[in-house]
């Protein structure tokens, strides 16, 4: 029988819209990809074309055996000019939902997932005290034509990432082997080209590259407050329109760990990675749990990775044993359901996610063995997909895409994920 999950425990994968759909042309992150010196490795293009295959996609993970999906709806879809709203976009994620419907899939919808409508950026995006009023108005709008299809929404994707982004480009400056981030960054290491892609970002946005306020730029602490803000009144309308609807957000967080002496370092990330926003998050319906790896503290701050460790291709510890540390520490600090939204690996030796997935859900089952209240598992990712910046070559998926032909392939990890939810318990 193997290690028992509670009934109604939610199976399944994750995608973010721009990374999958493809064609997002209306969206910050379109124009950052096309410029000239353009730091994107590649642009998304078509990407995996999920924007037409979704059906036959939803269609794969109920086959497998999948009983949730994680998945975006875009905002630069459906509002691509402000106050401007695309009843023909609204009428297709409503398609989506009712594939999972009929799939017997739970649909889990998250309204922003990094990308956002270019005018939002040129309106001053993540760093105007406007955009918390800007996104519940466009969640607002969601949730009156959608609200009766969404039994779960997440506001925004991983709202504290900037902060993890900040200590990351200051790492690679200092040229520290240390974890990489939890999103696919080039911080591009050719002067000239830089430059050239910062003059060419202010052309394209009309403002000086200082001012081109994208969700994953470096926050100032206003624009954290912002971004705050806005769950919160994304929440508040959510729950006016739609009160069946359960709302969350989701966090970014490694296992902060300490080396005697690093107590102090780690107790510091935690306060600034995790602790100052419970404020935030307190009356939420479940919180959005996001791990793929470990950070360990020293007195002087971060330590290099392990000497000999396994390494992915995102550059992190293979340290799935994260997960279920990280779900403990949550537990004691916010008394409400989690659901781990993403964990996964980036790998090529599909092996290794298998092995992965094992480990991390022997760590969720002992949580659960314990009391805490963990309702599903959101794997990232379902396919193969577009990395940000570091394009198409991080393979996180239970699904591998041939882009040439977008012809799907399940992988092994994608069929043992499947047999565990069939069974709701690892072996």
């Amino acid at each position: 029988m193997g290690l028992l999950f509670p009934d109604h425990f939610l199976w399944g994968a994750s995608t973010a819209a721009h990374q999958v759909e493809g064609n997002n042309t209306n969206s910050d992150f379109w124009l950052m990809e096309n410029l000239e010196g353009s730091l994107f490795k590649e642009p998304s293009g078509s990407a995996v074309d999920h924007y037409n295959r979704y059906r036959e996609d939803i269609a794969a993970m109920a086959r497998l055996g999948l009983n949730a999906y994680r998945f975006s709806i875009e905002w630069a879809r459906i509002e691509p000019e402000e106050g401007r709203f695309e009843p023909a976009e609204i009428e297709h994620y409503r398609d989506m939902l009712l594939a999972c419907k009929e799939s017997n899939i739970t649909p889990i919808v998250t309204l922003h997932h990094f990308s956002s409508p270019q005018w939002l950026i040129r309106e001053g995006g993540w760093e105007s005290a406007q955009t918390p009023a800007r996104f519940a108005r466009y969640c607002t709008h969601v949730m009156r034509e959608l609200g009766d299809l969404l039994p779960y929404v997440c506001t925004i994707n991983e709202a504290n990432i900037s902060i993890g982004i900040k200590k990351i480009m200051k790492r690679m400056q200092a040229q520290a082997k240390t974890p990489g981030a939890q999103v696919g960054l080039n911080t591009g290491d050719n002067m000239s080209q830089m430059q050239k892609y910062f003059m060419a970002l202010s052309k394209a946005f009309g403002l000086p590259p200082t001012e081109v306020h994208s969700f994953l730029a470096p926050r100032t602490e206003n624009g954290l407050t912002t971004i705050f803000q806005a769950h919160r009144e994304a929440k508040a309308a959510i729950r006016r329109i739609s009160p069946l609807t359960k709302v969350g957000v989701t966090l970014s967080l490694y296992d902060i760990q300490s080396v005697p002496g690093g107590e102090e370092q780690a107790a510091h990330a935690w306060q600034e990675e995790f602790l100052q926003f419970l404020p935030y998050l307190q009356d939420d319906d479940f919180f959005g749990l996001q791990n793929y790896t470990r950070a360990v503290y020293g007195p002087e701050g971060i330590l290099p990775l392990p000497e000999g460790a396994e390494i992915t291709q995102m550059g992190n510890e293979y340290y799935p044993e994260g997960l279920g540390a990280v779900v403990r520490y949550v537990s004691k600090q916010l008394n409400i359901p989690i659901i781990i939204t993403e964990n996964g690996i980036a790998t090529d030796d599909d092996t290794r996610r298998v092995a992965f997935i094992d480990q991390a859900l022997k760590g969720v089952h002992d949580c659960i063995a314990d009391g805490i209240q963990v309702n599903g598992y959101m794997h990232w990712s379902l396919m193969d997909n577009f990395e940000w910046q570091l394009g198409f070559s991080k393979r996180f998926g239970l699904i591998e895409v041939d882009r040439t032909s977008q012809e799907r392939t399940i992988k092994p990890s994608g069929i043992h994920l499947g047999n565990i939810a069939k069974r709701n318990a690892i072996q």
